[in-house]
C-alpha cells in the first residue's frame, strides 16, 4: 500500500493512470505464456516480469517515437497483450482450471505463499531504493520535462526508470491483490491526496498515508 501510493504520485503527475491498468491487464498474458512455457501457474514470475517489462519499455519507446498521444498506443498495446492473452488461454484450457487466472484480475490473499511475500519484499525495497533520491528529478520530468531537461535532469532516463518501477511494482502486487485494485491504489489515494495537499511533501505523504 505504501509503495503503490507514494509511486501513484508520479502516475497521476504525469497522467499515466491509463498505462498502470493496462500493465496490471497485460499479466494475464504473462501468466499464459509462463504456462506454456512450463511456469507453475501458482508463480510464473519468470514469464510475468518479462512479458510486462516488454510490454512497458516497448510502449515507452514507441511513445517518445511516433506522433500518438500517450493513451491511443496504451489503448493499441492493451488491446494487443488481450488478444493474444486470449488466444493463449484457449490453447491451455484443457491443461488447467482457468478460473484459477481469475486471480490475476481480482488476486487471492488466501493463495498468497511465502515466495510471493519474498517477491513483494524485494520488489518494494528495490523500488524505494531507486525512487527515493531520485524522487525529485522524477517529478520534475513528469511535471514538466522541458524544464528538467533545461535544469539538466535525463528526462529519457527518468521515463524508462519511472515505466519500470510502475512494472515491476504492479507485477509483484497482482498476484496480492490483482490487477484492478493495483490500479485504484496507484491511482485514488494519489488524487486524493493531490486535492487536499497544499505542497509536494504533502502530496506524497498523504498519498501514502490514503493508500
Amino acid at each position: 500500500g505504501p509503495v503503490l501510493g507514494g509511486l501513484g504520485t508520479l502516475v497521476v503527475v504525469k497522467r499515466f493512470a491509463f498505462f498502470s491498468e493496462a500493465v496490471g491487464h497485460s499479466a494475464l498474458t504473462g501468466v499464459a505464456i509462463g504456462i506454456l512455457l512450463g511456469e507453475p501457474y501458482t508463480g510464473p514470475y519468470g514469464s510475468l516480469f518479462g512479458y510486462c517489462l516488454l510490454f512497458g519499455i516497448s510502449l515507452n519507446y514507441l511513445r517518445n517515437r511516433t506522433g500518438l498521444t500517450p493513451d491511443t498506443l496504451i489503448g493499441v498495446f492493451l488491446s494487443v497483450s488481450l488478444a493474444l492473452g486470449a488466444s493463449l488461454l484457449l490453447l491451455l484450457s484443457g491443461r488447467i482450471n482457468i478460473h484459477i487466472l481469475e486471480n490475476v484480475l481480482f488476486g487471492s490473499v488466501l493463495t498468497v505463499n511465502s515466495q510471493d511475500l519474498a517477491v513483494l519484499a524485494v520488489v518494494a525495497a528495490l523500488t524505494v531504493a531507486l525512487s527515493l533520491p531520485n524522487y525529485n528529478r522524477l517529478m520534475l520530468a513528469s511535471f514538466n520535462p522541458q524544464l528538467a531537461a533545461v535544469r539538466g535532469v535525463p528526462v529519457k532516463a527518468m521515463d524508462y526508470l519511472f515505466v519500470v518501477l510502475v512494472t515491476v511494482v504492479t507485477v509483484a502486487s497482482v498476484k496480492v491483490i490483482g490487477a484492478i485494485l493495483v490500479g485504484a491504489l496507484l491511482v485514488i489515494p494519489a488524487a486524493a491526496a493531490r486535492l487536499l495537499s497544499q505542497s509536494l511533501r504533502g502530496f506524497f505523504w498523504l498519498s501514502v498515508l490514503i493508500a
